[in-house]
């Protein structure tokens, strides 16, 4: 038969999925030999049987008696018994803490009987009758299923009626009264009195626990968390001790460190005189930990060497629960503690100096998110007032200026000194100027990949998208939040694009450190060198490489600084905006072969002179360069602002201009119901005649430039929206052709591997044949995800999948972190099928997931060559592709 229920003592730190994490601490620290209440377990199995059928598993009820009756006899009481009885409490602990979001009952055990017999033990009626109203309280809301808000309100009248603010004042006999208004309650509402049977009272506040791991804000949280469903709960049965016995009591919270700095020293809360929820409860002022000393030396004494044991034996910052009951010190919890993104990096360089840890069991100890929030200003929080509005983070930072709805206004403003925050409804690619421009951009419609979203971050601009609180007003310059506060034009805002948030005014910012560090090279932080130090280990050991996603040579000399490899992805379709709109309209407005020539080799020279900058920043490693991908219509005016231009003209008895017409004319042509799934990409190249060989000439004639001038260019075309290996072949040929055109009229042999994107679910699964024509992959894991899964990203984030998160039908954005299931497996095919038709295949990833933690390591396991992210994402991938090595020989060697 299944065992179910186990001693402290019989387990151990270990032990986790068997005990939850509350339970398997409390038994390490019970093998420790530190002074830990006796109690036991009752184990996650016992869970996940009772919620797959609605009832204990057979036996459970027997074990539970067998561990009472040694708990029992241990502590030489009964638990319940009139004379001094034996109290429990009984928690919630499942494997991943959920703080809060389970449910917890104390004093088990009182009754009408038994709570005289604690008054008359520990010499304190209003002891006994305070702790019999909170297991009331308690029983009655989490066990009763009675609303918390009437136990309150009867607790309010109370004291009013006594013209008493806290409950400190309350007396003995006030407790008394509150219990018996409590029972009444629980009967009026219920239909049941308040069970008198200690014995009834634990097995229904086990059954309650059980029942609290599928509680609404349960789920809620695990979501969140990404935390499975399948885990359930462990249940600690523990005997109770109290804080609130006297002075000579009360109970806190400990770290080993700071958790906000990782400095050594004492840190934490107590309350005298005080259980440990009136602690987390904040129902009144703490003192700092520090103080204990004075308040009770031999406590504070015996504390301190516990946490520095615990610390030694766990490895790491740990979080202490304690209680001191008259004198006497119990540990009552311990686990490895939150800590900031400073304080994990910190924390790690210093146990890894003290030989506690290894570099590699540092490494392991920070994340990609650690480094992230390190790399961006920050908001002092302490600081400002309510928002204004909410929407999505999709770039991380914080920064202030003044409101500003269009591009130009931006730019203008800008090129002032002054300091912008562009704030659109949603941008577009005419915006970018604006963006350059900006501090910060603010839409009310879009997601983590909507185009402001991807730009931002790629320029490491803070941003904040689909802020549906704004109701915008372009003509007026202005928006609205629903509160009815409007921002006009020129208003100063707060933007933190890590938490989602607007604020009005200048909230006081927090510099970056480690940004700086990327940007100098100055290594004398501590916390800098904490960081570079993990970086270095990084670097060490990852297989994958990393490059960077950059459109011009300043952000791909900033990637450099970064640490990239190399430039795994070049827009050029950036190239083609601004004053050069006007030569890729006049190329779509060609009637004849000569005009259209004509406007290439307009075109020419500039292409060539972003490719000679980009290729000098990045010298000797190697410049992916992507064939233009958009489809041309973006690179023509509004459709609706052409039409009301002309009709504005004709209302005035004024012909339109002839410009005009012909611009609406070919809008017209080529208007597509959806565009990002029509002529764009390699279909564009294939239809608009001499656009790939001049942008491969540009390439050509720019790697001869920087030859000449003594550089080591090592550039790459990669061909965007395959379909076919025919596409490939065609367009293959073309660049071959202008390469050797090039090659022979410089005299300087020119090659550039020519390989593609594999971003259409058909690719990924004929990339065997596709491979006969590529020198290498690069998934776009942005359209290979839209197009798997039949989103369009630009809508279908801000419209349902918040929806969607709630109801658990994702664990996390498709967009955000690659799914392993479906996008994942195409991308597991098409390594696996392009190496077995060519087996020097490289293969790299260039969506916004090359800079995700979590998808980092999945391209690791998947076997790709590199990822590639924006400039400000490049230590992000770093660290994560050395965790990502650690991680697969710990899993190779334990096999």
């Amino acid at each position: 038969m299944a065992q179910y229920v186990y001693e402290f003592a019989e387990g151990s730190r270990d032990m986790a999925d068997l005990l939850g994490g509350k339970g398997a601490n409390l038994a390490e620290m019970t093998r420790m030999g530190l002074p830990v209440p006796p109690g036991f377990t009752v184990s996650t199995e016992a869970c996940r049987a009772f919620l797959s059928t609605g009832a204990e598993p057979d036996g459970l009820a027997d074990e539970i008696a067998t561990r009472l009756s040694a708990l029992e006899r241990s502590a030489g009481r009964r638990l319940g018994q009139p004379d001094d009885p034996l109290l429990l409490s009984v928690r919630s602990g499942a494997r991943f803490s959920m703080p809060g979001m389970m449910e917890t009952i104390l004093d088990i055990g009182l009754s009408d009987d038994s709570v005289r017999g604690l008054a008359k033990a520990s010499g304190s009626e209003r002891f006994a009758w305070d702790s019999y109203r909170r297991l009331v309280q308690m029983f009655g809301s989490t066990v009763m299923g009675v609303d918390p808000a009437l136990f309150e309100a009867a607790l309010a009248r109370l004291k009013e009626s006594l013209q008493c603010t806290d409950d400190l004042q309350l007396e003995a006999p006030d407790f008394a009264r509150l219990v018996e208004t409590y029972k009444n309650l629980i009967t009026g509402e219920t239909g049941e009195d308040f069970p008198q049977d200690p014995t009834k009272q634990l097995h229904r506040s086990i059954r309650a626990v059980f029942e609290s791991w599928n509680g609404q804000r349960a789920r809620l949280y695990r979501r969140r968390e990404h935390i499975p469903d399948t885990l359930g709960t462990a249940v600690n049965v523990q005997r109770m001790v109290f804080g609130n016995l006297g002075r000579d009591s009360g109970s806190g919270v400990a770290f080993t460190r700071d958790p906000a700095t990782g400095r050594r020293c004492p840190y934490g809360d107590y309350l005298p005189n005080a259980q440990g929820e009136d602690v987390v409860a904040g129902i009144r002022n703490t003192v700092p930990l520090a103080d204990l000393e004075r308040i009770d030396p031999t406590s504070y004494t015996q504390l301190s060497d516990h946490l520095r044991t615990l610390e030694t034996h766990y490895l790491d910052l740990c979080d202490i629960e304690f209680t001191i009951e008259r004198g006497t010190l119990w540990m009552l919890q311990t686990r490895v503690g939150k800590r900031t993104a400073e304080a994990a990096f910190a924390i790690a360089a210093e146990l890894a100096d003290e030989g506690l840890i290894t570099q590699d069991e540092a490494l392991a100890r920070v994340s990609g998110d650690d480094a992230a929030r390190l790399m961006f200003p920050r908001f002092d929080t302490a600081a400002v007032g309510d928002p204004l509005a909410h929407g999505i983070p999709a770039s991380p930072g914080a920064a202030v200026g003044a409101a500003v709805f269009d591009c130009a206004e931006a730019v203008r403003r800008a090129a002032a000194g002054e300091k912008v925050v562009l704030v659109r409804q949603e941008t577009t690619p005419d915006d970018l100027p604006g963006m350059v421009a900006a501090q910060a951009v603010l839409t009310s419609r879009g997601g983590k990949t909507s185009h402001a979203a991807v730009v931002a971050r790629g320029m490491g601009k803070v941003c904040v998208c689909g802020a549906e609180d704004l109701v915008m007003d372009p003509a007026g310059r202005r928006c609205t939040t629903v509160g009815g506060i409007t921002i006009e034009e020129g208003m100063v805002i707060s933007v933190d694009g890590s938490t989602g948030t607007v604020y009005a005014g200048a909230a006081p910012l927090v510099d970056s450190v480690v940004m700086r560090y990327f940007e100098t090279g100055e290594r004398s932080d501590g916390l800098v060198d904490a960081v570079a130090r993990a970086l270095d280990r990084a670097d060490g050991v990852r297989r994958l490489g990393v490059r960077a996603n950059a459109d011009t040579p300043e952000d791909a000399a900033r990637a450099r600084r970064f640490g990239a490899e190399g430039i795994g992805l070049c827009r050029t379709e950036h190239m083609f905006l601004g004053d050069r709109r006007k030569l890729v309209e006049a190329m779509i407005l060609a009637h004849t072969d000569a005009d259209r020539v004509r406007a290439l080799d307009a075109l020419l020279p500039l292409q060539r002179k972003d490719f000679v900058g980009i290729l000098e920043a990045m010298d000797g490693l190697p410049v992916t360069i992507r064939l233009l991908d958009p489809p041309l219509h973006e690179f023509l005016p509004d459709r609706t602002d052409l039409s009301v231009r002309i009709a504005a003209a004709e209302a005035r008895g004024n012909p339109p201009s002839a410009h005009d017409a012909e611009l609406l004319e070919a809008v017209n042509r080529m208007h597509e119901e959806n565009p990002m799934l029509g002529l764009r990409g390699v279909r564009l190249g294939l239809v608009a005649p001499g656009l790939t060989a001049m942008q491969a000439r540009a390439l050509a004639e720019a790697m001869v430039e920087r030859k000449r001038a003594g550089g080591d260019p090592r550039a790459e075309i990669m061909v965007p929206l395959i379909d076919t290996v025919e596409e490939l072949r065609l367009v293959r040929e073309e660049v071959e052709e202008t390469l050797a055109a090039v090659s022979e009229a410089s005299g300087m042999a020119v090659h550039c591997p020519v390989g593609t994107m594999i971003e259409l679910p058909r690719a990924a699964l004929t990339a065997g044949r596709i491979a006969q024509e590529a020198e290498f992959f690069s998934f776009g894991t942005n359209d290979l995800t839209q197009t798997t899964w039949g989103f369009s990203r630009d809508d279908v984030e801000a419209a349902f999948f918040s929806a969607y998160l709630d109801k658990g039908i994702f664990k996390v954005s498709p967009f955000e972190t690659i799914d392993p299931e479906g996008v994942g497996r195409l991308v597991r095919i098409a390594v696996a099928e392009g190496r077995a038709a060519r087996p020097d295949l490289k293969i790299g990833v260039c969506g916004e997931h090359g800079g995700d933690p979590a998808s980092v390591h999945f391209f690791h396991a998947a076997g790709l060559d590199y990822v590639s992210c924006s400039p400000f994402r490049v230590p992000v991938a770093r660290l994560e592709a050395g965790r990502a090595a650690l991680t697969a020989t710990e899993t190779s060697d334990s096999r």
